[in-house]
């Protein structure tokens, strides 16, 4: 992302309302999809919609060309949205239940899916990872 010099006013407000909305969103999700089979559908969509996401910000121009943009979607917005830990949470909780297959199920599809989604929306941009971090989107 930016350097401690570029950590201005607007730029730590746009991270700040960024996260606040993607934490929202992802809350609504889980009141949206609620958990059926076993499955954290909620967290897993989330985590998987979100760095197809955080894989495409790059493309957009405006994002390029506005850090405080860039600072607000990416680590904002997408950070809020997407969830570490309530996908070990869930994953410690499916174990402590005994339901191990489950668990290792649900830990593999989150890591290899948001992998997948991560290359899909370099495929889909045009997009390395090289310009996410020229345009502020990730940190190197």
């Amino acid at each position: 992302m930016a350097s401690p010099s570029t950590h201005t006013a607007p730029l730590l407000l746009g991270i700040a309302l960024g996260g606040a909305i993607g934490a929202l969103g992802r809350w609504g999700l889980t009141q949206w999809l609620p958990e059926a089979s076993g499955i954290p559908w909620a967290t897993l969509l989330a985590n998987l919609s979100g760095c197809l996401a955080i894989a495409c910000l790059p493309a957009l121009a405006l994002v390029r060309r506005r850090p405080v943009l860039a600072a607000a979607l990416g680590p904002g917005l997408l950070g809020g949205f997407t969830t570490l830990s309530a996908y070990t949470a869930e994953s410690r909780a499916l174990i402590a239940d005994g339901r191990i297959a489950l668990a290792a199920t649900y830990v593999a599809l989150t890591v290899l899916g948001c992998v997948v989604a991560v290359l899909v929306g370099e495929r889909l941009t045009g997009r390395s990872e090289d310009e996410a971090v020229a345009a502020g989107v990730v940190e190197p």
